[in-house]
């Protein structure tokens, strides 16, 4: 044993003790809702695979005939290896998707949003956050050098405030927030932030990973809207994986050379640059599909007596986090997937539940799992 193994023995051990230790589980998904886990069957309400395209056979197909013309990998950094033809067509389908002039597709969001922020903002610049914005964000924003500086979550006159406070005193100010927030489900005030932004020379960036397919006939929290760096995933909604920010030429230019997590990572391979262009194309064609995860979602709290569903995901706040594992599990023995979401994911004291919606979930499951839910629950608070 070495100092190191004690160490990490010591942090596992203090983490199990706060019923904070995750494991991974391995689990086989069968289809768009279903997987198997421990030799059980179950339905997830789990995935972020929002319109099940992940499992589409369009999707797969397209991206299997990739790997037989291009291979499986894409084997360095583009602007080493050279830029794949897949990669430019499918930055010209985000672009004219998210109504941009050109897009930079990145290999994951985290990487995306990592790379963003800490290229655009320095030591002489501001960075303001929603309170509750990703981890990929704060990580970007930690790594610029920036003066960070949070605004109580989706309150416009507390970002206006310190806007007030602090814009002067920087050379340039960029304002990040999720356009769906993750753990919350609830939907960012896009275009008031998008009216300050303007009003004190500031840069908005919206991370839309859990927006684009859902929120407004898919194309996301950002439509319409004065955003100046439309941030999202290819890994949700889209089925694929890899991240992208959707800008202006000239900035999508400049992260193309300068960004790190561009500049020093591999390119997406090709698979999932195909299987993204046709899940987009999917996207644009199909509104029926895109309808369905919200309608979903809205039958759910419906049912559960909650306010109405923003977006595809639905928390079930339960406060102690060993609560919110027993309630998992519960409803694993009842044949659902609910993940327990705990600190430091969410803040300490707000454990949940966080339940999310597909397209393909048969509303007699939305209401199974709704009955289950409220009996397990009723059931750990005798």
């Amino acid at each position: 044993m070495t100092s190191l193994d004690d160490f990490a023995r010591g942090e596992l051990d203090q983490l199990e003790a706060r019923n904070l230790l995750r494991r991974l589980v391995p689990t086989a998904r069968e289809d768009g809702i279903r997987l198997t886990r421990n030799g059980r069957a179950l339905v997830s309400f789990s995935c972020n695979d929002y319109l099940n395209l992940s499992q589409d056979p369009r999707v797969r197909a397209a991206a299997k005939a990739a790997i037989d013309a291009h291979g499986a990998g894409a084997c360095a950094s583009r602007l080493v290896t050279g830029d794949h033809p897949l990669l430019g067509a499918l930055e010209r389908r985000l672009a004219a998707f998210k109504g941009t002039q050109a897009a930079c597709v990145f290999g994951s969001g985290y990487l995306a949003n990592a790379g963003i922020v800490s290229t655009l903002t320095g030591k002489a610049d501001l960075v303001l956050l929603d309170e509750l914005v990703h981890s990929c964000i704060w990580t970007g924003a930690r790594l610029s050098g920036a003066r960070v500086v949070t605004f109580r979550h989706n309150d416009l006159a507390h970002a206006a405030d310190v806007l007030r406070e602090h814009r002067a005193a920087f050379a340039n100010c960029l304002i990040a927030t999720d356009g769906v927030f993750s753990m919350d489900g609830d939907l960012a005030p896009v275009g008031g932030l998008a009216d300050l932004a303007r009003a004190h020379d500031a840069w908005l960036l919206v991370d839309d990973a859990h927006g684009v397919g859902i929120i407004d006939g898919g194309r996301g929290t950002t439509a319409g809207h004065g955003v100046d760096l439309r941030m999202g995933t290819l890994s949700k909604a889209l089925g694929s994986y890899g991240g992208y920010v959707c800008a202006s030429a000239a900035v999508v230019d400049y992260l193309k050379t300068r960004a790190r997590t561009f500049v020093y990572s591999t390119g997406l391979p090709p698979a999932s640059a195909a299987a993204a262009i046709e899940a987009l194309r999917i996207v644009e064609s199909e509104p029926e599909r895109v309808a369905l995860p919200l309608a979903h979602a809205r039958l759910f709290t419906k049912l559960m007596g909650l306010p109405e569903a923003q977006s595809s995901i639905v928390p079930i706040i339960v406060g102690d986090a060993g609560r919110a594992l027993a309630l998992s599990k519960a409803l694993e023995d009842d044949g659902f997937l609910v993940g327990a979401i705990r600190p430091p994911t969410v803040p300490p004291g707000t454990s949940r539940l966080r339940v999310t919606f597909t397209a393909e979930h048969p509303p007699a499951e939305i209401e199974r799992l709704a009955r289950c839910l409220q009996i397990r629950a009723r059931a750990l608070a005798a």
